[in-house]
Order: structure tokens, then sequence, then C-alpha cells
């Protein structure tokens, strides 16, 4: 029988190890914690064997983008008057974002075409003869039975997605299109102010050339869940959001680290993702600080989901 004396000793060292490991009070990381992290049931991350590379995308064929921007809730301003039905539907002058994917295309040596109409979605093999699709800032429940079908056998078919701003509030009740962008969901926003971005990694096809710090002005995204197994490729700075962080619904931030790019492989497919591009002038060439970066980043990332850049790095 083991004595008093070695109990209270081993007593005494468990009660000094709790001391020791357990975090103080002005430890506590700031921020929103315990986000969640839902499996998905699907090979995801940062490892290139989640990507199935079956042969789907001939390089020699060109690299082609599909802009998706439906919208069936609040509409930002960037996308401007809703488009006509079909593919490629003449454009307004406020479409002011998806006139800016049309021009880096053309400056750039890929194709894209664009549409509002979810039938343009209702079939994988339609998909496949694009390299990526983009959701640009679209809204709510914007896919029917047939398109999320598609989009979905189209990404397992090794196929691209890039989310852009409000894609992040679109198909909230679908879990897989919430792991699609990285176990993430838009929940509220800070006020659209400027803020300061960090290139967290320099790297990626995204990130090359980019500075280290630059500013720029968005409604920064407060996210549940956050991210998981993604490479985060830039961060907004909450010290620099002099109005800050705090969202409309409560959210009080991420912290030291609150995402605003990441890439990740997702279920056979590849996805790039970004929840800044909020201000029209982001889109146009009414200047504004940091547009010219945001430029670059986006256009990289797109690069990179085509295939014409390294994915991913």
């Amino acid at each position: 029988m083991r004595s008093k004396l070695s109990i209270a000793a081993a007593t005494g060292a468990a009660a000094l190890l709790l001391t020791a490991t357990a975090p103080s009070s002005a430890a506590a990381p700031q921020g929103a914690q315990n986000l969640g992290d839902p499996d998905y049931g699907v090979c995801r991350g940062t490892d290139s064997r989640c990507y199935h590379d079956w042969g789907n995308f001939d390089p020699a064929k060109g690299y082609k983008l599909l802009v998706y921007s439906r919208t069936a809730g609040p509409r930002h301003a960037h996308l401007g008057t809703p488009l006509a039905p079909g593919l490629n539907p003449p454009l307004n002058d406020d479409n002011v974002a998806v006139k800016a994917v049309v021009k880096l295309g053309q400056e750039n040596g890929f194709a894209v075409d664009y549409t509002e109409d979810v039938t343009q979605l209702s079939s994988a093999g339609r998909l496949l003869s694009y390299n990526a699709v983009m959701f640009l800032s679209t809204t709510r429940d914007t896919l029917d039975d047939a398109a999320q079908t598609s989009l979905r056998q189209y990404v397992r078919a090794g196929g691209g997605f890039i989310g852009v701003h409000n894609a992040f509030g679109t198909e909230y009740n679908w879990p897989w299109y919430e792991g699609l962008l990285g176990n993430a969901n838009f929940y509220d926003h800070s006020a659209n102010q400027p803020g300061t971005v960090v290139t967290v990694n320099r790297r990626d096809a995204s990130t090359q050339g980019l500075p280290r710090t630059w500013a720029f002005t968005d409604e920064w995204y407060n996210l549940v869940p956050y991210p998981t197994r993604v490479r985060v490729l830039a961060e907004v700075d909450e010290d620099t959001l002099t109005r800050g962080v705090r969202g409309s619904l409560g959210h009080p931030g991420h912290g030291d680290h609150h995402p605003v790019s990441w890439c990740q492989y997702y279920d056979g497919g590849k996805a790039w993702l970004t929840t800044l591009g909020h201000d029209v002038k982001a889109w146009t060439d009414e200047p504004m600080d940091g547009d010219q970066y945001f430029v670059q980043h986006l256009l990289g990332g797109v690069k990179s989901v085509l295939g014409m850049a390294p994915f991913c790095r």
C-alpha cells in the first residue's frame, strides 16, 4: 500500500504541473474560439494527392474560366445590374467586377465566359469545358439541385474553383460547399474600412511579388466556421482596423490570425478563396489604396487554379 507521504508528493507534483501548463487569463487567445472543424468525408487539405489528375484538361486547348455571379439575396454594388439569361449577355456599365475579370483574361491569355443563368451549370460535362469556375459574390441559394450535382461532379473530376467575396455568403445549408470554401462561411463583417493586409505566404502564385503588408479597404469578413487544413495566403491585421473588427451580429473577430485568402485541394479538385473584393473601386480604374495588389493577388490565384501557374505553394 502506498504511504500517505508518497500520495501527497504525487498530488503536489500533479498540482504543480497543472499550474505550470494551464493558460493564464492574460495569455488567453483573442477573437472567436472553438469555431468547429466538421468532417466533410472527402480528401481535403494541402496534400496534392487529394487532386484527381485524370486528364480532363489539356493545356494545348488553352485555358478557360467561367464566372458565375447569380444572386438569390442581397446583391453587391460591384456586380451591378442583374444579367440577362444565357451565356455572355451584354454587360452594363455597372457590371464592374465581371468586366474586370473579363479584362484580366484578355490581358493574360485565358478566355472568360460569364453568366447568372443557373441552367448554364446544369451539366458536369459542360463545366468540364472550363479549367475553373469562379463564384463572384454569389448570394444565398444560388444553385438548384442539378447545378449542385454538376458542380460536385466537376470538382471531383479535377475541376478548379475560385471563390471571391460573397461566395462565402452562398449555399449556407450545403455542407459539401462549406468544405469547398475551406471549412469556412461568412458570419458577419466589420464596418467597411481601411486596414492592412499581411502577406503570410509569398511563395504562392497569388502572393509572389506582393509586399509584406499593403493597405486595402474592405468589409472584413468574420467567419464561422474558421478555415482548417488550408494554406493561408493573406490575413488582415485587426489592430489596423480603427473602427474595430466586431461584426454586426457580435462576432469578435479572429485575433492575431484573421485570414482573408487561402487555398486547398478538395474532393479531387482545386480551390482558391478570398473574402476580399467588396469595394467597387477595387474593380475599376478609380484609385484606391492597394487595389493594384488585390488585382495582382486575384490574378495569381486564378492562373494557379486554371493550371497556368503552380497551385497552392
